[in-house]
């Protein structure tokens, strides 16, 4: 389990500072796999897994929905046959906040 992901997310208002550009550094350090990417000006956080077929990157899907649900925090969610992209961000600040490269992290450890 990595620092990252044992750390507790916290509720998040609109009014919650997003990560600045020093702690998103800090905590890509941690997630060397994934990738900052913007989208309509939206700042978020992506990696996309492969697996040997569909049913395994479904069940993928389904461990990482679990988290998520655990978390009350959902990332965008692209199944593939052999392939899942994951995205994190914080749908209410419009962009990414700590609790993303937590759930980022947590991701990485329901991949293995």
């Amino acid at each position: 389990m990595s620092e990252l992901s044992s750390q507790s997310c916290e509720a998040c208002s609109k009014n919650a500072p997003r990560a600045t550009a020093a702690e998103i550094q800090t905590y890509m350090a941690d997630l060397p796999e994934w990738q900052i990417v913007e989208r309509d000006g939206i700042m978020q956080v992506e990696r996309a897994f492969t697996f040997k077929d569909f049913k395994q990157a479904l069940a993928f899907t389904n461990r990482v929905g679990d988290i998520a649900e655990a978390a009350g925090h959902h990332p965008a969610l692209l199944t593939e046959w052999g392939k899942v992209t994951v995205t994190w961000w914080s749908h209410k600040l419009k962009g990414l906040h700590k609790n993303d490269f937590i759930l980022a992290a947590r991701t990485d450890e329901v991949a293995t």
